[in-house]
């Protein structure tokens, strides 16, 4: 419809802007595609070697920058019985008796257990020996074994992910290794990526790749489909066997949000009487292929699911 600024006309168009915005609580229904925000980022190989950025959240010790990030003597000591500490990002974190961080690595796999961190790789990410491994206080003994690596060397695996140390971690409680290339997150107790036991039930976290994102209450990463509407009222274009595949975001309290819009925050009833949440009036999804926290496997699926920014916009597309 072509108005023109001194039409009457502009009365009646007002006012129909005014009842759509007014509908999903906005004041414009246009945006603009935000650049990304690369957080942790690594060279090709996603090793995050000296000189590659590093983790979300810790920045290296002074000791780290001077002594270039080398730290190996520690980072190939045996483990010797294995603690659990308190991070205020990350919740229990698992670490060796002299307090480093332990890592895994998305590349590998725990069914069978297997590492793809050779090489290169493993003088960044040194494998934890399997040798003289024990487990602490917290800790189940039963998760803990080994994985004989490409060297023939045997490697600590917890939970079956095999277990690294990093080099630029250079003293007891260090993280510089959270978020590597989007492939390295420190261990929890049971070998999943560690993760905040006390999360809104939306917030949002630094991607490596993506920028800042929306999350669930379990950390789990949040999307959007481009086939669904916003205004003048949410309505959800998945259904059925979509479902099966992409989960519904229950309804969230404002109050129970961190770092998300306000605006257009809302949830409303689906055509199947399922109560969902939108984010800017756009109804959010996780994804069954989503593990973990930190996972964004449902980024760019079939050119129409994306993971979403704090104020609605999809990532890495055009948004709607």
């Amino acid at each position: 419809m072509k108005t023109s600024w001194r039409s009457a006309s502009l009365v009646a168009g007002a006012a129909a802007v005014l009842l759509l915005t007014t509908a999903c609580g906005q004041e414009s229904g246009t945006s603009s595609v935000g650049s990304q925000n690369v957080g942790a980022t690594a060279p090709a190989g996603g090793y995050g070697g000296v000189g590659a950025g590093i983790g979300t959240g810790t920045s290296p010790s002074a000791s780290s920058t001077a002594a270039g990030g080398s730290n190996l003597g520690a980072q190939s000591a045996a483990a010797g019985k294995l603690q659990v500490s308190e991070s205020a990002e990350l919740g229990e974190v698992l670490n060796d008796s002299g307090g480093l961080t332990l890592y895994r690595f998305d590349e590998d796999t725990a069914e069978p257990p297997k590492s793809n961190c050779n090489g290169e790789c493993a003088t960044t990410w040194p494998p934890v020996p399997a040798d003289d491994a024990s487990a602490g206080a917290g800790i189940d003994k039963a998760l803990l074994g080994e994985v004989t690596r490409a060297d023939g060397t045997k490697q600590l695996t917890v939970g079956g992910w095999p277990a690294y140390r990093y080099v630029k971690d250079t003293k007891a409680g260090d993280l510089t290794g959270q978020g590597v290339g989007g492939k390295w997150y420190a261990l929890a107790p049971d070998g999943k990526k560690a993760k905040s036991a006390d999360l809104a039930g939306l917030s949002t976290r630094n991607d490596p790749t993506l920028g800042e994102i929306v999350v669930d209450k379990n950390g789990m990463t949040v999307y959007r489909f481009v086939k669904d509407k916003a205004w003048p009222e949410p309505v959800s274009n998945c259904n059925g066997a979509c479902l099966e595949k992409w989960p519904v975001v229950a309804p969230v309290s404002a109050n129970d949000t961190k770092g998300v819009q306000k605006k257009g925050l809302m949830s409303f009833t689906r055509s199947d009487g399922v109560k969902q949440q939108t984010v800017n009036c756009s109804p959010i999804y996780t994804f069954i292929n989503d593990k973990e926290p930190g996972d964004t496997n449902g980024q760019g699926v079939g050119g129409t699911w994306y993971a979403v920014r704090p104020n609605g916009d999809l990532v890495g597309a055009p948004n709607k």
